[in-house]
């Protein structure tokens, strides 16, 4: 019997029973589309990550507010603007491995051209935000240091704000959008970063301060909301964020053992600390996958057992005719490999399927991965011969005589 031949004696003897074939198929596609679906869901998450460590910048530390004390009471991080321009300026002159710093304050507010309007963030910030973050313009200029200083009428849109204002083939650069009844100048478009980071405008600090956030939020002269600073390298971060912590102390009179108003953070780091929880996780549903395969498996197992009881009589004729051991032994080992692909398709078909579900519905990135793909077709394919063997080897060691025995 050729390979052939058995697979058409395999593909002939499951469709005389259709209904137990399926039933028997069930935990091999729900293993398969688990796997799928966990690696597309794990894949989806870490793209999310590597987007966000793009858009965030390389040996960048983050300053943020913490926590304030007003009487007896404590308001939760970010309640008070602590810091200032002036923290910004010492952290630039005081620390050796900072390349350069940045303050931003943000709002939010409807950017108008002509005839349509987008509800946005606004940031005012300097030109030493972009250099800090590494982001590039696609187009037009960054902000020149007589904008900065004299709170200039200018703007450079994020991408996703640019589209959504312009049509594709128009130029933003020199067009005028409006911002609370301030008319602005388009400057500069960003280039795209991510959904989160492409939905911003960004003016200069004492723009945004003099025109906008700080008549609306009541933000200082002097204040910012967060800093940015640049690391010269990964070696130097912790030494950085030590420094900035104590310079920060000193400048805000916090005395030894007191909380501070501050906090310095690398976002980097809580982001690979991510993908680590995220592959922890993945693991463990895969894990959890591969336990339906095994239940698979055991029930073709079982069930091919079964077929060789009640296909005894049919293995004496086929022994009696010619038919060697190992050509018994490979029809029944293809009757389960087939089942068990046939699961594994049906179970792609299926993840992928609930995949793209869970992606609509959950608002989820996912990622179909073609080596997950393989992965859980090649799980299927070997849960059908190491279970399927013995099976096949138990119906090729019957006696011919005593099998034709059998009514």
């Amino acid at each position: 019997m050729t390979a052939y031949q058995a697979l058409q004696t395999a593909l002939q003897a499951l469709r005389l029973n259709p209904l137990r074939s399926f039933l028997t198929i069930l935990g091999i596609v729900i293993g398969v589309a688990s796997i799928v679906t966990v690696f597309a869901i794990g894949k989806g998450a870490q793209l999310r990550l590597e987007e966000q460590m793009r858009s965030i910048g390389s040996n960048v530390l983050m300053i943020t507010p913490g926590a304030v004390q007003q009487g007896s009471i404590r308001l939760k991080a970010g309640t008070k603007l602590t810091m200032t321009e002036g923290d910004v300026q010492a952290i630039i002159d005081q620390i050796p491995e900072i390349q350069t710093a940045a303050g931003s304050v943000a709002g939010t507010a409807q950017v108008i051209h002509e005839s349509k309007n987008w509800n946005t963030t606004i940031n005012g910030t300097t030109t030493a935000h972009f250099m800090v973050r590494d982001w590039q313009l696609s187009s037009g200029r960054y902000f020149m240091a007589s904008e900065e200083a004299s709170a200039g009428k200018v703007v450079i849109l994020g991408s996703a704000v640019a589209r959504e204002l312009f049509a594709p083939d128009d130029d933003p650069i020199g067009a005028q959008v409006r911002i609370m009844q301030v008319p602005l100048e388009v400057i500069g478009v960003l280039d795209r970063k991510g959904p989160a980071q492409d939905d911003v405008a960004f003016v200069p600090m004492t723009t945004a301060k003099l025109r906008f956030l700080g008549s609306a939020s009541g933000i200082s002269r002097d204040a910012v909301a967060y800093i940015v600073a640049k690391v010269a390298s990964d070696a130097q971060m912790a030494g950085a964020s030590n420094e900035i912590e104590g310079l920060l102390r000193q400048r805000h009179r916090i005395s030894a053992g007191q909380a501070g108003d501050f906090k310095v953070q690398d976002p980097a780091a809580a982001i690979e600390a991510q993908q680590g929880a995220i592959r922890t996780v993945a693991l463990l549903l895969f894990a959890i996958a591969s336990v339906s395969l095994l239940v698979g498996g055991i029930s073709i197992m079982n069930v091919m057992i079964v077929s060789v009881t009640e296909r005894t009589r049919e293995i004496g004729i086929r022994r009696a005719l010619g038919g060697r051991m190992r050509d018994i032994r490979m029809q029944f080992l293809c009757e389960a490999l087939v089942l068990c692909l046939l699961g594994g398709a049906v179970g792609v078909v299926g993840g992928i399927t609930l995949s793209m579900t869970v992606a609509r519905m959950a608002g989820w990135i996912t990622a179909i991965d073609i080596k997950a793909i393989s992965l859980a077709v090649g799980f299927s394919a070997v849960t059908g011969v190491i279970f399927g063997f013995y099976p096949a080897h138990m119906a090729s060691k019957l006696n011919p005589i005593e099998a034709l025995k059998v009514e």
